[in-house]
């Protein structure tokens, strides 16, 4: 009888330890942590998506190099959706269901990161550091949403806030993409004109597959704007502007950090030089990197090919803190440890800039202030040491 009880314990024993020996989240095993990202690497905005997923696995490679985190090796999973909400949809139904990863990081795009969310939510699957700042991807408070920078909307009504007050202008106008991401623009434009006591001038909408913005432009230039608010990215940034200069139209355009790319100031003949756009930081350039970052830029060439851009920094920053969020997580990883762990950190300074970063239990959002820069004979400027705000 004892021989059978000490049978049937030992049995169960070897079953407790199996199974709560494997008893990880989705996407963790042993010695692999399989992540993912949903991105544009060959549409229209793969001049951010494409360079993202470089920085991605740059870090990668140096912490799987360095031995991995907490002897297990990270796995990036980067599926191409072509700045199109229903391949983002797809992609995102099979990292979750085929790949089965454990957090999504680093994915391009305020439509697509809203279409995809309620099957992230479904499988408890955290949304990390979007390569959109919209508020969405953090407002309202979520425990699986994270962002690291100042929002759309953050610095669109600070830069509405700046045309009226430091540049006097009182006629303010907004060009936006109709969808959620240049929504945002359209609404910060609005609200801070409202608590500044004044109305929209005029507004002019535009889809992200625009070849030509003639209309567009020439409706607000008809109307009398003297500023105009930019809800574009790359392509349509450089459209609007350099059509509004063709006609020789002097408004002042100022956008957010989706148009601060250095494809935009580097346009043909100075074409976009007087552009303003927010951001929080400076592309990496050998033009005006410390030793550090000029190592990072030459490692970054030397293994893709090419030079890094902001899309790179991004990415690389990114998985950077997520890297430092799984460490502090420990061994036993949960997606409901990992959370903790990066609700803990409230001192990441970024690489490539000054901000520094910090997170929260109430706080998924680690900064809200941007600078401003100029397009400057082919190349954005810093013009002054600012935090703006609204």
């Amino acid at each position: 009888m004892i021989s059978k009880r000490f049978s049937i314990f030992a049995i169960l024993l070897a079953l407790l330890l199996t199974f709560g020996h494997n008893s990880y989240s989705q996407g963790v095993s042993d010695n692999e942590i399989i992540l993912g990202m949903h991105t544009d690497i060959s549409g229209p905005v793969s001049s951010f998506g494409k360079y993202s997923v470089e920085g991605v696995q740059m870090r990668i490679d140096e912490i799987n190099k360095a031995g991995g985190i907490h002897g297990r090796m990270l796995k990036i999973i980067a599926e191409d959706h072509q700045y199109q909400v229903p391949r983002a949809v797809q992609a995102a139904n099979k990292l979750l269901n085929k790949d089965k990863i454990f957090l999504m990081v680093a994915s391009l795009g305020t439509p697509m990161n809203n279409a995809v969310f309620e099957a992230q939510e479904k499988k408890d699957i955290p949304n990390l550091f979007p390569l959109s700042s919209a508020r969405s991807m953090t407002d309202p408070l979520h425990r699986l949403k994270f962002g690291a920078l100042s929002s759309y909307y953050d610095q669109i009504r600070a830069g509405v806030k700046w045309a009226i007050n430091e540049r006097g202008k009182n006629k303010i106008c907004v060009l936006y993409q109709d969808n959620d991401f240049g929504q945002e623009t359209f609404e910060a434009t609005v609200d801070q004109l409202s608590e500044m006591g004044l109305e929209l001038h005029e507004k002019a909408t535009n889809k992200p597959t625009d070849t030509d913005l003639t209309s567009q432009i020439t409706k607000l230039k008809n109307a009398g704007c003297e500023a105009v608010a930019m809800g574009t990215i790359v392509k349509d940034t450089i459209l609007g502007y350099t059509k509004a200069r063709q006609m020789k139209w002097d408004a002042l355009f100022f956008g957010q950090v989706a148009s601060f790319h250095p494809v935009i100031a580097s346009q043909p003949d100075g074409v976009t030089d007087g552009f303003y756009t927010f951001a929080q930081f400076d592309t990496p350039s050998k033009a005006n990197c410390n030793p550090e970052i000029c190592d990072w830029i030459d490692t970054y060439e030397s293994t893709f090919g090419n030079l890094p851009n902001i899309g790179s920094a991004y990415g690389y920053m990114y998985m950077d803190i997520t890297a430092r969020a799984l460490e502090i997580a420990g061994r036993d990883l949960t997606t409901d440890s990992f959370l903790n762990a990066l609700e803990s950190i409230n001192d990441y300074k970024i690489p490539f800039g000054d901000t520094t970063l910090s997170w929260s239990p109430e706080k998924h959002l680690g900064a809200n202030v941007a600078y401003l820069f100029e397009v400057q004979n082919g190349t954005f400027i810093q013009t002054d040491n600012k935090e703006y705000t609204y």
